[in-house]
This record gives structure tokens, C-alpha cells and sequence, in this order.
């Protein structure tokens, strides 16, 4: 009797375990409302306890979701990470597309949706916020008005003034393409600010091209862009008056600045300066010397290993 009681107790001890134990794993897509719409948020963890890295896209247009697994395989074991494909793009668009043309205003006001809705979702008071390209213009505004909720920002190769990136973008092609009559052609009817999507079509056609993507020479790389700058040529346009040198002198919460040193679409050199300029309780610049402008893909492994040292650094200091 008394070894009948204790194998129930044993299996009962081992069923609460278990339980125990499934209740801190996650590994889901949620789709809450946010801005009025269903957004993809997918939330991935052993262990809900861990500290939470959000992923904020760049593009726009563009998603991180369906390629995490090779820029995460290393941070999986450190955080609990949240991937979000913002409105009208990947599994967002596949919901519902937005009922309106995408502003940044909305999109701002997104990312502050979707980061109380993690928050509350995994019971933390803080988050690590981690923004790509475009991303960063959502990043720095969160930087910017809601400090008190972030650990620390990380600005991989960020949009800092994107007008004189696209300006010194340009005079690189037009220097590296002088040989090319096509290329010098279409380059020499650009004007920045774009004066229509052609200009800035031009721009990216000869970027990808020169970064070895032939692929931008064809028609369905033109057919793509046409489709994408019915969405997001306002916002872009939006974005080019955008110049955090002038507008975020300083911030109230840590931010680490990723750059790629091949980077040209948002330049080096204005970012590296910015970061010199700007004021905040703890700041670092990382260089990755073999990246361009998208480091995660580039350096996935340096990428990973940089964060989670930033993030122990940190933790000793405190």
C-alpha cells in the first residue's frame, strides 16, 4: 500500500513538472489587433522568464519573419524572441491588408501597440528592442517617447538622415558606373529629394546591381518595385525628411549602434557621426568589416555573439 502511494506520488510530482515546465515554453503566432487590424506576432521561447528581443523589420514593406531561424539560432538560448510582420507585409498582409495607405504616424503608433501587447503577453516590464534599416525609424521613436520600457535599443545600420545617404548613395554609382552609359543615363536623371518613383527605382536598380544582384536588371525587379511604391512611396518620401542629428540629440535609455562597413544604402560615415554626437546613459558602435546593409544575413554568427555580450557587459555594470 505504502509503495502504491508513493508511485502516485512520484507520477503526480513528475505530471507537475512537466506542466511546470510547458508553461514556460511558447512557441506561437499570435494575431492581435492592433491599429485596427490583425497583426502577426510570433513569439518564440524555452522559457517566458527569459528577457524579450523584438525584431523591428525593415523594408518597408519588407519581413524578418520566415528567415529568423538563421540570424536567431544563437540568441534562442539567451531571450525570448518576437518576431512582427508590421502592416502590409508578410504574414500581416496575408490577414488583412491595411484598410488605408500606411503612414509612419500609424506605424509608430503600431510599435508602441505591439510592444505593450509583448510586454503583457510574457509579463515583463522591459524589452530589448532591436531595429533593422527602416526599422530604426520606428525604433528611435519608441527610443525617443518610451524609454522607460526598453533595456537597451540596437541600431542595426539605422536610417539616421536618409536624404544625404541617398544623396552620397548617388554620387558612389555615378562613380562607379561611369564606364556604363545605361547606368550613367538613368543615374543623371535622378534628383534627391525624388521628384517621382523612377529616381528612386534608378537608385536601387543600380544599388542591388553593383552589390551583385543581377536579378535588378530584369523586368520582374522593376514589376516588384512598381507594386511596392503604391504602399510605401509616401512613407519613403516621409523618411527622407527625416534627420536625427537635429531631431534626437539625446536619448534616456542604452542604444548600440550595428554598421556594416560596405554599407552605402544608409551611409557609414553620417552614421558613425551621429553616434559620436549622441548623448545617452550607455552607448557602444559595433563595425562588422564583412557586411553591407544587412549585417544579420551578412554576419549572422559576430551579429548574434555581439548582442549577447553587450547584454553580459551590461548586467556586470549594474
Amino acid at each position: 500500500m505504502i509503495k502504491k502511494s508513493l508511485l502516485v506520488m512520484l507520477l503526480a510530482l513528475v505530471s507537475a513538472c512537466c506542466m511546470a515546465q510547458n508553461t514556460r515554453e511558447l512557441n506561437v503566432l499570435l494575431t492581435p489587433e492592433i491599429g485596427g487590424i490583425q497583426q502577426a506576432i510570433d513569439i518564440r521561447t524555452d522559457d517566458k522568464s527569459k528577457p524579450v528581443l523584438l525584431f523591428l523589420s525593415g523594408g518597408p514593406g519588407s519581413s524578418m519573419m520566415n528567415n529568423a531561424a538563421s540570424f536567431t539560432n544563437i540568441l534562442k538560448n539567451r531571450f525570448t524572441l518576437v518576431q512582427w510582420d508590421q502592416r502590409d507585409a508578410g504574414k500581416t498582409l496575408a490577414l488583412n491588408a491595411s484598410p488605408q495607405q500606411p503612414t509612419v504616424a500609424q506605424m509608430v503608433e503600431d510599435t508602441r501597440q505591439v510592444i505593450e501587447f509583448v510586454r503583457k503577453e510574457l509579463r515583463q516590464d522591459k524589452i530589448y528592442l532591436l531595429g533593422s534599416s527602416w526599422g530604426n525609424v520606428l525604433g528611435f521613436e519608441m527610443v525617443k517617447h518610451h524609454p522607460e520600457v526598453l533595456h537597451a535599443y540596437f541600431a542595426v545600420n539605422p536610417v539616421v538622415s536618409q536624404l544625404a545617404s541617398e544623396q552620397e548613395l548617388l554620387q558612389t554609382l555615378k562613380r562607379h558606373f561611369k564606364d556604363n552609359a545605361v547606368a550613367s543615363r538613368e543615374l543623371g536623371e535622378v534628383n534627391i529629394p525624388f521628384n517621382n518613383d523612377e529616381h528612386l527605382y534608378y537608385l536601387r536598380k543600380w544599388l542591388f546591381y553593383k552589390e551583385g544582384k543581377e536579378f535588378a536588371l530584369g523586368p520582374e525587379f522593376k514589376d516588384h518595385f512598381v507594386q511596392w511604391s503604391k504602399t510605401w512611396s509616401p512613407v519613403w518620401n516621409d523618411v527622407m525628411g527625416i534627420d536625427l542629428r537635429a531631431t534626437l540629440p539625446s536619448v534616456r535609455c542604452p542604444v548600440y549602434f550595428f554598421v556594416g562597413k560596405n554599407d552605402i544604402q544608409t551611409a557609414t560615415a553620417i552614421t558613425t557621426a551621429y553616434f559620436e554626437q549622441l548623448n545617452a546613459p550607455r552607448k557602444a558602435l559595433f563595425f562588422f568589416d564583412h557586411s553591407g546593409h544587412q549585417i544579420h544575413k551578412d554576419e549572422p554568427e559576430k551579429f548574434q555573439n555581439t548582442i549577447i555580450s553587450i547584454v553580459d557587459s551590461a548586467n556586470v555594470q549594474q
